[in-house]
């Protein structure tokens, strides 16, 4: 799911009865960085700190899915 889907989600979950804001924040900041600390482990200086921030990108997928 892009970042796109994901603010548009968001946007809907806030207007819907019976869901919390604080899950529809959670959901958008999860998922709205992945893209950043992807793009974060594309201009890292080592290996070590390209698979820490790759892993950090994909906690935030899994906690989003």
């Amino acid at each position: 799911m892009g970042a796109t889907r994901v603010v548009r989600l968001c946007r809907v979950l806030e207007e819907s009865p019976g869901v919390s804001r604080t899950l529809a924040n959670q959901l958008l900041r999860s998922g709205t960085s992945v893209g950043a600390n992807v793009e974060e482990a594309h201009g890292s200086h080592s290996k070590p700190d390209f698979i820490a921030k790759m892993s950090i990108a994909n906690k935030e997928a899994r906690e989003t899915h």
